[in-house]
C-alpha cells in the first residue's frame, strides 16, 4: 500500500478534525433555514434521531473502511471486500464519495469567497453601514461580476491548499486546532448575544415546541437529508479521515462525537439566527440571502453591528475552510499512492481541478445564470449548472455513496471481518450493525426517492 500511513496525534485532535470536516456553511445556515420552514421544534427533533439512527452507524461504518483499507479512498472499500473474499467492486463507495467532493468543492470554494469578501468588507468598514437595499445591491453586484468571484474563489482555494499541503499535523491538525475551538467560541458569543438582543423567549418556543400533527413525509425526508448533508456521511471524507486513526480509537465514539458537535453547532446556529430574526421580525427561511443579506440588514440596526458583522462572517470562513481542508483528502491520497508523488504536489495538482471546476460555477453566478442546460426536462427547466452540480452531487451520489456502505459493512462483511470495529460491547456491535442492515437503507433509499 504504499508509504507507512501518518496517524493522528490523539484522540482528541482526531476529534477537532472530524468535527471540523462535518461543521460547515450547511450546518450554520441551512440547518435555522429548514428549521424556519418545517416548524421548528419538530424538525429539530426529528433531525436529532435521524443524525443518532442513520449518520452514526454509517460514519462509524466509514471510519472502519478508512481504517482497514488505507488512505487511497477510492480503493479502500474495495480491498476491504476483496480481503473478505468479496467483489473489488465495492470500491465504488470510493469512487462515488470522490467525484461528490470534487463536484461539492467545486462550488463550496466559490461560496467560501464570497465568505471571504465579506469578511473583509466588514473588516474594512465597507460594508457595515449598508442599509437592506445596498446590502441586496452588494450581493447582487458580487454575483454579477465574474472577475471579483474568481478573485475571492481563488483566495478562498489557496488558503485551503496552504493549510492542506502543510501535511496531516503541520497543516490539518494545527488549523483545525484554532480553528473549531474559535469556532464554537464565536458561535456561543453571538448567540449568547442575540439572546440578550432579539426574542428569546419566542425562538426557544419556536426551537422546544413538538407539534406530532406537523408530522409529513417532507419534513422527514428533509431532517434525513440534513443529517446526511451536516455529517458529510457518503463523501468519502471521512473514509479518508478514517484510514489516520489508530487501531486504539472507538470508532463508534468518534461518530458519536462528530454527531454532537453537529448538533451542538445546529443548535447554536438556531439560537444565534431565530431571535434576531423574530425580533426583528424578518423570515427565517431564505437560503443564502439569510446569511447574506437578511442578518447584515440586522447588524446594521444593532449596538456594536459593525464587530458582530466582522465575527459573524469570521466564523462562517472557519467553518468553511474547516470543512474545504477536508475536502481536499479523497482524491490527493489517491494521487500521491497511485503516482508517488509528494503531498504538496498531490494536493496541489487537486486544488487546481477544484479551481478550474470552481469557474464554471463563477460562470454559473454570473454570466451563465440564464444557461439552463436540460430545460427540455420539466423538473430542471430553469435549473443553473450550479443548481444541477448540487442536485446531482447531493441528491444522488451522496445517497448511493452511503446505501452501499450501509450494504456492504452491514450484509457484506461477516461478524469475524469487523470484530471490534463497530465496537467492543456485543450490544453496541449487534446495535449498530442492524441500523445498518435495515434503517439506514431504508432512510437513505427514501432520501433518493424523494428527490425526484
Amino acid at each position: 500500500m504504499g508509504r507507512p500511513v501518518e496517524t493522528w496525534s490523539s484522540n482528541l485532535v482526531f476529534y477537532l478534525c472530524v468535527a471540523g470536516a462535518a461543521v460547515g456553511l450547511g450546518t450554520l445556515w441551512r440547518f435555522p433555514f429548514l428549521a424556519g420552514q418545517y416548524g421548528g421544534g419538530l424538525f429539530v427533533l426529528v433531525f436529532i434521531a435521524a443524525c443518532l439512527l442513520i449518520a452514526v452507524p454509517l460514519l462509524a461504518a466509514e471510519f472502519m473502511i478508512g481504517r482497514r483499507g488505507g488512505p487511497n479512498v477510492p480503493l479502500a472499500a474495495g480491498r476491504l471486500a476483496a480481503s473478505a473474499g468479496r467483489s473489488p467492486r465495492w470500491a465504488a463507495i470510493g469512487v462515488l464519495g470522490t467525484l461528490a467532493v470534487f463536484l461539492i468543492m467545486s462550488y463550496y470554494s466559490v461560496i467560501g469567497g464570497w465568505v471571504f469578501s465579506y469578511v473583509e468588507a466588514y473588516a474594512s468598514g465597507s460594508a457595515a453601514g449598508l442599509d437592506h437595499a445596498g446590502l441586496v445591491a452588494r450581493f447582487e453586484a458580487l454575483l454579477a461580476d465574474p472577475w471579483r468571484l474568481a478573485f475571492w474563489h481563488t483566495a478562498f482555494l489557496g488558503a485551503t491548499f496552504v493549510i492542506s499541503a502543510a501535511g496531516l499535523h503541520r497543516g490539518i491538525e494545527l488549523a483545525n486546532k484554532i480553528m473549531l475551538p474559535g469556532l464554537f467560541a464565536i458561535l456561543l458569543g453571538l448567540a449568547i448575544y442575540a439572546l440578550e438582543l432579539g426574542d428569546p423567549a419566542r425562538a426557544i418556543a419556536f426551537l422546544t415546541h413538538v407539534d406530532f400533527s406537523q408530522l409529513s413525509g417532507p419534513l422527514v425526508l428533509a431532517a434525513v437529508g440534513q443529517a446526511f448533508f451536516a455529517t458529510g456521511v457518503g463523501l468519502a471524507i471521512m473514509i479518508a479521515y478514517g484510514s489516520h486513526v489508530s487501531a486504539a480509537t472507538s470508532l463508534p465514539k468518534s461518530a458519536v462525537v462528530v454527531v454532537t458537535s453537529i448538533v451542538l453547532a445546529s443548535v447554536l446556529s438556531s439560537l444565534l439566527i431565530f431571535p434576531l430574526v423574530f425580533g426583528f421580525g424578518v423570515d427565517p427561511a431564505q437560503g443564502p440571502q439569510l446569511a447574506f443579506i437578511v442578518l447584515p440588514s440586522i447588524f446594521v440596526g444593532m449596538p456594536g453591528g459593525a464587530v458582530i458583522g466582522t465575527l459573524f462572517f469570521v466564523l462562517l470562513a472557519f467553518a468553511a475552510l474547516s470543512s474545504a481542508i477536508a475536502g481536499l483528502e479523497p482524491a490527493g491520497a489517491w494521487i500521491m499512492e497511485r503516482f508517488g508523488l509528494r503531498r504538496a504536489t498531490a494536493i496541489s495538482i487537486v486544488a487546481f481541478a477544484f479551481w478550474l471546476g470552481g469557474l464554471a460555477m463563477v460562470m454559473s453566478f454570473s454570466d451563465w445564470r440564464d444557461f439552463h442546460p436540460l430545460a427540455a426536462v420539466e423538473r430542471f427547466r430553469t435549473a443553473t449548472l450550479f443548481d444541477l452540480t448540487d442536485f446531482f452531487a447531493s441528491n444522488v451520489l451522496l445517497p448511493v455513496g452511503a446505501l452501499l456502505t450501509s450494504l456492504l459493512v452491514g450484509w457484506r462483511l461477516d461478524h469475524a471481518q469487523i470484530a471490534g470495529e463497530l465496537g467492543t460491547r456485543p450490544v453496541v456491535e449487534r446495535g449498530l450493525r442492524a441500523l445498518l442492515r435495515f434503517i439506514c437503507p431504508i432512510a437513505i433509499i427514501a432520501v433518493l426517492a424523494g428527490a425526484f
